[in-house]
């Protein structure tokens, strides 16, 4: 369900709801919010936020994303704050990594070759996080269990664009769930979409104002989300792992807590 008009001040949010499970009935509603970072929330957003019963947000950005652009959550505490950091996902973080040391000069012709030849495909970030990150996937998905037996159920992940990241964590929780995969992928292609209304233009300045040309690449990166590059992902968990849940026993879950989130988000 969008939620970019409710949430004022986002760009790519909405409920994870009303999705089809295999063997039948839909996802429970008021429990997944996915969203870009809430820095810019109105007063209106974050009314809002407490209305839908939004209690938990997950913040996935690095440290340094957060200080450039801090979440806006309301004051009185109401809403938790979960720090939780995944590397690799932050395009301007990334791209500086790969600039050579130019002691502030411009870059030359060759500089900027070697930087976009080491520019990762999705599909090759997408793996990098999920070998460096299932201790943080499995927080997440243990903060989902813990706060459906509170009274402000919803818990909000996000990261900077909602794409990467919280893509990642949107197609393991509803592949918990039972989910079909063709209704993950669907979910995930939605993002590219929400962007393009405007927000890919402020994501592609960050990259473009480190003075490196916006490449097919580079544009793909910061602001598509293809089918392929979630579906390799997925893929890449069923061929190290087995499925979902071996992935997530692989950052600490147990095997009961993995049952009881499945029997929450099918609302049985």
């Amino acid at each position: 369900m969008e939620l970019t008009s409710i949430l004022q001040g986002t760009h790519n949010a909405r409920e994870l709801t009303g999705l089809p499970l295999t063997g039948g009935g839909t996802l429970a509603s008021g429990l997944l919010f996915r969203s870009d970072a809430l820095a810019g929330l109105t007063d209106e957003g974050l009314q809002e936020l407490v209305d839908l019963r939004i209690g938990t947000v997950i913040d996935l950005r690095t440290d340094g994303e957060r200080s450039r652009a801090a979440d806006r959550l309301p004051e009185d505490g109401s809403v938790t704050l979960l720090p939780l950091p995944m590397q690799g996902g932050a395009m301007d973080e990334m791209v500086k990594q790969l600039l050579p040391a130019a002691g502030g000069a411009s870059l030359s012709v060759t500089q900027v070759a070697d930087v976009l030849k080491q520019v990762p495909t999705l599909e090759g970030l997408y793996v990098a996080i999920l070998e460096a990150s299932a201790a943080q996937f499995a927080t997440v998905a243990r903060t989902v269990l813990a706060a459906s037996r509170t009274d402000s159920p919803g818990v909000l992940f996000h990261c900077t664009a909602g794409k990467d990241r919280t893509g990642l964590a949107a197609a393991i929780l509803l592949s918990v769930a039972g989910v079909p995969r063709e209704a993950i992928v669907e979910d995930y292609t939605q993002t590219e979409k929400n962007l393009a209304l405007g927000f890919a233009e402020a994501l592609t300045a960050l990259i473009t104002s480190l003075g490196v040309p916006l490449t097919p690449a580079l544009k793909t990166l910061a602001t598509e989300s293809p089918a392929s590059a979630i579906e390799a992902a997925l893929e890449w968990i069923d061929a190290n792992h087995g499925d979902v849940s071996g992935y997530l026993r692989s950052g600490g879950m147990t095997n009961d807590e993995i049952a009881e989130l499945r029997r929450v988000l099918r609302g049985e």
